[in-house]
């Protein structure tokens, strides 16, 4: 059997865990990979199973919310940990924390956009 050519352009942000588009089972691949960046509940539901272009969306939409909580608690972080009695040395690693969580996060936003872009492109 031939694989159709892809016109997808896989980038430097493209999931080592999903194969390459339009070959043989990336799809399935992606969508393993996707289930595994929203909650459980949402990765059983039959129309999320479905279509996995409805998995990326939410997969998306879950990871922004993800990078909004982290930059929340990266903002918070100074004037709120001393209140709760935190040191300073933990205070200091607590920031570098969120603002590497940040920074990976942001990662795999890039990462969804490109396989969801895939699935989008392969369906038509």
């Amino acid at each position: 059997m031939t694989m159709p050519l892809t016109t997808t352009r896989i980038t430097p942000d493209w999931p080592c865990q999903v194969k390459t588009p339009g070959s043989y089972d990336w799809e399935r691949s992606a969508a393993k990979w996707l289930r595994e960046l929203v909650p459980a509940r949402y990765a059983s539901y039959p129309a999320l199973i479905r279509h996995p272009v409805l998995l990326a969306r939410h997969a998306q939409i879950q990871v922004q919310n993800e990078i909004r909580v982290a930059r929340t608690a990266l903002q918070t972080a100074r004037a709120d940990l001393p209140a709760l009695g935190m040191p300073e040395s933990v205070i200091e690693h607590t920031i570098k924390l969120y603002a590497a969580e940040v920074m990976q996060l942001q990662h795999i936003a890039r990462s969804v956009r490109a396989v969801s872009q895939a699935l989008i492109d392969h369906g038509r």
